[in-house]
C-alpha cells in the first residue's frame, strides 16, 4: 500500500513565511535600536532573530532593505498609516481626530526614534530616506488628500490645490510641538496641549477652505 501524505493547507507556506519575516523584524529592531544603523550588522541581526545569516538572506537582500522594513513596521505600530478617514463625519470632527493621531504618532518617543534615525543616514544613503518618504509620510498624506478631494466633490469645502491643503494643515498641526519636541529640547507634549495646537489648526484651515455663507450674487 502506498502511504498518502497528508494536504498541507495552502495558506499555511504563507503564514509561516509572514511569522518568520516578522520574527526577522523584531530582532532586527532589537539590534538597531541598541547599536544604531552603522553598528548592526546581518549577523547580530541573525542572532537576535534566532535564525541563520543564509535565513536572513532569503528574506532581505541586505541591511538597507532590512532597515527599512524596520522602520516602516515601526511606523504602522505608532499609527501613521492606520487612520481611517470616515466620511460620513463632519469635517470638523475628522480634522480634529486625525490631526491628534497624527501628532500623537510624530511625537512618541519610538517613532521619533526612528525619524531620527532616518534623518541621520538620509544624507549618505538617500534611498533610505526616499523610501521612508514613500511608503510613510507621503502614503499617509495621500490618503488626507484623497479624503480633502472627496469634500471638494461633496461641496463641504472648496480647494484648488488638495496637496498643498494637506501639507498646511499638518504643518500647522506640528507648529511648537514636532520641531522641539524631535530635537530633544521638550518631551512629547500632552494630550490637552496636542488638542489646543489640533483646534487653532482646524480653526484656521476650515476658515481658508469652507465656503463662505453667503454667495456672492453676480450683477445682470
Amino acid at each position: 500500500m502506498v502511504a498518502h501524505q497528508a494536504a498541507t493547507p495552502l495558506h499555511q507556506g504563507h503564514d509561516e513565511d509572514s511569522a518568520k519575516r516578522r520574527q526577522i523584524v523584531k530582532g532586527a529592531r532589537a539590534v538597531f535600536l541598541e547599536l544604531g544603523f552603522d553598528g548592526a550588522s546581518m549577523g547580530e541581526i541573525a542572532r537576535a532573530a534566532g535564525v541563520s545569516k543564509g535565513t536572513l538572506y532569503v528574506y532581505f537582500a541586505d541591511k538597507n532593505s532590512l532597515f527599512c522594513e524596520t522602520i516602516e513596521q515601526e511606523s504602522v505600530a505608532q499609527g501613521m498609516l492606520a487612520f481611517d478617514f470616515t466620511v460620513a463625519r463632519d469635517v470638523e470632527t475628522t480634522l480634529k481626530a486625525f490631526g491628534a493621531a497624527y501628532i500623537q504618532a510624530l511625537c512618541n518617543p519610538r517613532g521619533a526614534s526612528a525619524i531620527r534615525t532616518v534623518m541621520a543616514i538620509a544624507e549618505r544613503m538617500p534611498e533610505i530616506g526616499q523610501r521612508y518618504y514613500e511608503r510613510v509620510i507621503a502614503n499617509s498624506l495621500g490618503r488626507f488628500v484623497s479624503y480633502l478631494e472627496l469634500q471638494v466633490q461633496a461641496g463641504t469645502l472648496v480647494i484648488d490645490d488638495c496637496n498643498l491643503a494637506a501639507g498646511q494643515f499638518t504643518k500647522l498641526c506640528q507648529a511648537t510641538l514636532f520641531l522641539p519636541f524631535i530635537f530633544q529640547m521638550t518631551d512629547s507634549p500632552s494630550p490637552e496641549r496636542i488638542a489646543d495646537v489640533v483646534d487653532s489648526a482646524t480653526r484656521m484651515f476650515l476658515a481658508a477652505y469652507r465656503p463662505s455663507a453667503t454667495t456672492p450674487v453676480m450683477p445682470d
